[in-house]
């Protein structure tokens, strides 16, 4: 198990969500102090959390999540967590790791090689940049200070269960996301279940692929 500083809560403050299709859900924005890569990252409380919450590390996506980009599935997959964990009760991480964890303009130097050819890790790794620059220390110290030890994962991602079981952080069982594809992240899914291997219907992607 991999030691991390702790963190405690810095603010705690009641906002309303809505979002564009009319869905709406009343949530606690937590901030924290010491944070172990520096980041401004968020927690948002949703529901009441139980003994065993429904958490989701989503990271920051300018693109999908404010822009409804539709060459990834990031925006679809913020808005449907938040439902099933308002509905449940839990936790969603707001984690500022744009790009995986390249920033903004590095992601959009991969979308144009992207454009040329490359998927999506091999972009990254032409640009000389990791495929995943991801560490989830700060969301491990997130949850810790929120009192989370315990969670069920809402996540197609199994580097994001494996990060944080070695943090210490009990990861009961990984619950995956929606598919949410269309004609231009069909290449981005698939990549992402052969490279990464996420929990996604491959066969239906490759369907896709070849239509």
């Amino acid at each position: 198990m991999r030691d991390f500083p702790t963190a405690t809560v810095r603010t705690r403050v009641a906002v309303p969500l809505r979002f564009g299709d009319g869905y709406s859900v009343d949530a606690e924005l937590v901030t924290f102090h010491g944070l172990a890569d520096g980041m401004e990252h968020l927690a948002v409380v949703l529901g009441d959390p139980g003994a065993t919450p429904l958490v989701r590390l989503h990271s920051e996506c300018l693109t999908g999540d404010v822009f409804g980009s539709a060459r990834c599935d990031c925006g679809p997959q913020l808005r449907e967590a938040v439902e099933r964990i308002a509905d449940r009760g839990g936790v969603l991480l707001y984690l500022r790791q744009e790009g995986r964890g390249i920033g903004l303009y590095n992601k959009l130097d991969a979308y144009a090689l992207q454009d040329q050819g490359l998927d999506t890790y091999a972009a990254n790794a032409a640009l000389g940049l990791p495929e995943d620059d991801r560490d989830y220390t700060a969301a491990a110290q997130m949850l810790q200070a929120l009192g989370v030890d315990s969670l069920d994962l809402l996540s197609n991602n199994p580097d994001k269960a494996d990060q944080l079981r070695d943090l210490g952080v009990t990861v009961s069982h990984r619950v995956p996301t929606g598919v949410f594809t269309t004609a231009h992240n069909v290449r981005y899914l698939r990549a992402k279940v052969l490279q990464t291997h996420h929990t996604l219907p491959l066969g239906e992607l490759t369907e896709l692929t070849a239509g």
